[in-house]
């Protein structure tokens, strides 16, 4: 009897361990925040040679320094595309982020132009609002030239066609919010902490934002075109306190971000369109309940909103025309809602617009 009491201790005394293991385990790999931090270019593709310097070498060691102060950090974990001079193609990029089940993916560049700009600017991936935005995005996309089958890997998009990028953008859709305001942070940092030139968050189409499935956000850190900020970008000191910053920046997105984000379909307000798939413009999010008043919306009307936990999501308009949603699209911006964007639902619950479009040809 006494001898089948130990067994049964010890048995139950293990299964707590292992059961306090397994807790412990869950609980630390549930907090663990992976980023991946993308250097752009590599190898054959030297980026941009503005002022004889190399972007490739720049973007690598600026990213390598972001890397080496997140390390520091208990709750992230840090991955990277490349670490030494090499060629990856742009969808080997998203499917590293892809397969680490990245919460962040950073792609980080070095701009150019024929004139004398400067000053950093960050992108989410989106429609080119105008033909700047769609000159930077053809420059980084035309590494794909660079690739074997590049037609079929990339299923015949070509850079220099505008209409190509409406696809990249549709699969992205679900997480522009959260790489808005990771995006915000950076251009935010930059311009308080080292003072740079606000170029502000622009949206463009670029492949390797496309097919990753998490918050991503391109940051261009500068123009090697520009005598001053080359030498800056290329010196010790200017990749050093670029890296600090996109860190700090980093770790503040990790500290701000709410998973209730995550859901925004439920309490959705009742629709009088009576198509099931329809278009909104999202203009705004908060903790805060607002009244569906103008007054509260710069004077938008056609409001409504959506509830996820103490999470409002407010909406302007609604239509099952995307040209119609791009012109409601346009009034929100012009009333002072720069970080709309269009979203897509169905029988009231969010869709991508990858799906929208879908529905919508059937």
């Amino acid at each position: 009897m006494k001898e089948n009491l130990n067994h049964l201790l010890k048995y139950f005394s293990t299964l707590f361990i292992i059961i306090c293991c397994n807790v412990l385990f869950s609980q630390s790999s549930s907090d663990v925040f992976t980023v991946v931090l993308d250097a752009g270019h590599g190898g054959k593709d030297p980026g941009n040679r503005g002022n004889g310097y190399y972007e490739k070498n720049i973007a690598l060691s600026i990213a390598l320094q972001v890397g080496s102060e997140l390390e520091k950090k208990n709750d992230i974990r840090v991955i990277y595309t490349r670490k030494t001079d090499v060629f990856v193609n742009l969808f080997k990029r998203a499917e590293i982020a892809n397969k680490a089940k990245a919460d962040l993916f950073i792609s980080i560049h070095c701009d150019a132009h024929n004139s004398n700009a400067y000053g950093a600017g960050t992108f989410v991936l989106g429609l080119h609002a105008n033909q700047r935005n769609f000159e930077i995005a053809k420059k980084e996309n035309s590494v794909i030239f660079k690739e074997e089958n590049y037609e079929q890997k990339y299923g015949g998009f070509n850079p220099n066609n505008p209409e190509s990028v409406i696809s990249l953008v549709l699969m992205q859709e679900e997480y522009l919010d959260q790489s808005i305001k990771a995006a915000n942070l950076i251009q935010e940092f930059f311009t308080k902490n080292l003072k740079r030139k606000n170029r502000t968050v622009k949206q463009a189409g670029f492949i390797v934002l496309k097919y990753t499935y998490m918050p991503s956000v391109l940051v261009e850190t500068g123009f090697l075109t520009n005598k001053n900020e080359g030498k800056y970008l290329n010196s010790k000191k200017g990749q050093t306190e670029m890296s600090t910053t996109i860190a700090d920046a980093i770790v503040k997105y990790k500290n701000t971000i709410s998973d209730s984000f995550s859901d925004v379909s439920s309490d959705i307000v009742p629709e009088n369109n009576p198509n099931n798939t329809y278009l909104k413009i999202q203009i705004a999010s908060g903790s805060k309940s607002l009244e569906l008043k103008s007054y509260n919306f710069k004077g938008l009307n056609q409001l409504s909103f959506s509830r996820s936990g103490n999470i409002y999501k407010y909406f302007f308009e609604n239509t099952n025309s995307f040209n119609q949603a791009k012109k409601f699209l346009d009034k929100a911006k012009l009333s002072g809602f720069k970080d709309a964007i269009i979203v897509a639902f169905n029988n009231g619950q969010r869709i991508t617009m990858d799906e929208f479009f879908k529905l919508s040809t059937n």
